[in-house]
């Protein structure tokens, strides 16, 4: 007979805490898609049907766990308006921290 073991993960490690830019860029895009789309599951539907990326996914998104990677933000910036600004906004500001040639 077999026993049955627990399938919680201990959790174990460190602790590694994202630098302060990758945490801007987050935000910054979860709070233009809450402001374009809100925070309802007809939201998730919308940016699901936007970019072809999982429910789980669009929620991490709006919730600012996690942020859109190429493809899925070039299609959110294609169909939101706030997005596409939002994004030229984090190029802007960013665009003073790289050394000249």
């Amino acid at each position: 007979m077999r026993i049955k073991m627990d399938t919680v993960v201990p959790k174990k490690g460190t602790i590694v805490h994202q630098p302060a830019d990758v945490a801007d860029y987050r935000s910054a895009i979860a709070m233009a898609l809450r402001v374009d789309l809100g925070s309802t599951h007809r939201a998730v539907k919308t940016a699901m049907r936007w970019t072809g990326a999982s429910e789980r996914t669009v929620k991490y998104w709006i919730a600012g766990e996690r942020g859109p990677n190429g493809e899925h933000l070039i299609a959110l910036a294609r169909h939101s308006d706030i997005v596409f600004h939002m994004v030229l906004m984090l190029a802007n500001r960013y665009e003073g921290d790289q050394p000249a040639p």
